[in-house]
């Protein structure tokens, strides 16, 4: 049997690739700190007084009675009495940046963070060029982000690739003329588009247009999806509409078999999250994910928005280890599913899949003794 401690370690050194990360979510409490104070922005509390007490309302209870996997109907025992959403939260950190050398900073204390949890592969979601930063025009916006792309790769052998977030609160046209954007002015580390924001806020096939601009130019699709909208068939339209390659989150595919079933033989990777700024949510979102591995699901773990929730790739693996109690040969796979569902160009992906493969291999030889894993 593994010992406790040698399984922690296992978790925590083991490579990882963290597909679903949000740059405005990986924000350091200290670095929010230091940039409102610079630019004098007021704010109800400190700002790690905020950033302590993020803690998102979820849509209207009664959409979940009937799920089957219970949701949560009230407040989790830990929610703060003044809540702050990630929304907001995210909103008073854009404002903060000024410079290309703020955005350059963040990202690589984004890649900074994630190598402490063994990261070897990383892809940002970015938001829309924001007021604070329009004097930078989107060139010169994803010119920063890659600086400091370039600087974490140097520093830690790591790779990064970032996604155009596409805020489905907005129009499709909306939509469209951002992807238009990024189709005008291409740059080697924007690899695709991802559509964020609440579910029950603008159904996929709004979005129909832009992501068919996005595939014909050869750019990668994901969409957040059946992660608030209690159905899985907004899962299916984002396969077959939208196009996409992965589906971040996807929940809620659970309530239909069928639609498991057919996810199960395509073999489409989730990347799934325990830690939510939804306190409440917490236990349904780690017994979901633990019934979409179970039903045989390609599953990955990301850490969605670190810095506010907060959390750590690391601490994710150790929820799935420790208290979904899913073994090292599951993480594992888990660990390699990363790898496969990345966008790294195929030689890049082999490479990295390689590494990964030997550096499991070397962690199971020290830690188990070479004995087999289960």
């Amino acid at each position: 049997m593994t010992d406790s401690r040698d399984y922690g370690a296992y978790l925590d050194r083991m490579p990882k690739a963290d597909l679903h990360v949000h740059l405005t979510g990986t924000v350091r409490a200290s670095t929010f700190a230091e940039l409102a104070r610079r630019e004098r922005i007021v704010l109800p509390e400190d700002p790690l007084v905020v950033f302590k007490n993020i803690n998102s309302r979820p849509p209207d209870p009664a959409l979940y009675r009937s799920t089957r996997i219970p949701v949560p109907q009230g407040p989790s025992a830990d929610e703060p009495e003044v809540s702050y959403s990630l929304f907001q939260a995210s909103t008073w950190v854009l404002d903060c940046l000024r410079s290309a050398e703020d955005v350059t900073r963040i990202v690589f204390e984004a890649f900074e963070d994630a190598h402490a949890s063994a990261t070897r592969h990383l892809e940002l979601f970015f938001d829309e060029l924001p007021p604070s930063l329009a004097h930078l025009g989107y060139a010169g916006y994803v010119e920063a982000m890659a600086a400091g792309i370039r600087r974490a790769e140097a520093e830690f052998g790591m790779t990064g690739l970032l996604i155009a977030g596409v805020d489905r609160s907005k129009s499709g046209e909306h939509a469209l003329a951002l992807v238009q954007t990024l189709v005008d002015n291409p740059h080697p580390d924007v690899v695709g588009i991802g559509l964020d924001n609440l579910e029950t806020l603008g159904p996929p096939e709004r979005f129909e247009a832009a992501y068919r601009l996005a595939g014909e130019h050869g750019l990668k699709r994901t969409a957040h999806s059946s992660e608030h909208a209690p159905v899985a068939r907004n899962t299916i339209t984002c396969l077959d509409v939208l196009g996409c390659d992965r589906i971040d989150h996807g929940y809620f595919v659970l309530e239909d078999d069928d639609v498991v079933a057919r996810l199960r033989e395509e073999q489409v990777a989730f990347t799934g999250i325990f830690t939510t700024s939804r306190r409440s949510w917490r236990p349904w979102r780690r017994a979901s994910f633990k019934a979409m591995h179970e039903a045989g699901l390609k599953m990955v773990i990301a850490s969605d928005d670190p810095g506010m929730f907060p959390t750590s790739l690391a601490a994710e693996y150790r929820i799935a280890g420790f208290e979904l109690g899913l073994g090292p040969a599951a993480m594992r796979q888990i660990a390699l599913n990363g790898v496969d569902a990345c966008w790294l160009p195929d030689e890049a992906k082999a490479r990295l899949r390689k590494r990964f493969v030997a550096e499991l291999d070397a962690l199971e030889e020290e830690l188990f003794a070479g004995a087999p894993i289960g």
